[in-house]
């Protein structure tokens, strides 16, 4: 079963929030060339609660903290600044700053 990705920006974000699902999520990064492991996952799910509760994206420094898990680990696991992915395949907004 092929799931069909809603309209994305020119860096692969949904243009609308609402479109995302889990399903979509990973049919992203499949189309991206990008391995979503239980753990990457379980970040992407973690932004999403963090967003739901805070109403923004978390910077790299909050969101290490609210996973418990060095930065180190996390840019380790990513092989690039880990916000990106996570939040694009979370289906979340572009974090703003440094990431």
């Amino acid at each position: 079963m092929s799931v069909e990705i809603p309209a994305r920006d020119g860096d692969g974000y949904l243009l609308s929030m609402d479109d995302w699902t889990p399903e979509i999520g990973k049919a992203m990064a499949e189309a991206d060339g990008v391995e979503l492991t239980d753990a990457k996952w379980e970040q992407i799910m973690k932004a999403r609660e963090y967003y739901d509760d805070q109403a923004v994206v978390p910077p790299i420094r909050k969101f290490s903290k609210f996973i418990n898990m060095d930065q180190k680990e996390l840019f380790a696991q990513w092989k690039t600044g880990p916000m990106k992915p996570i939040t694009k395949y979370g289906g979340l907004p572009k974090p703003t700053g440094c990431v």
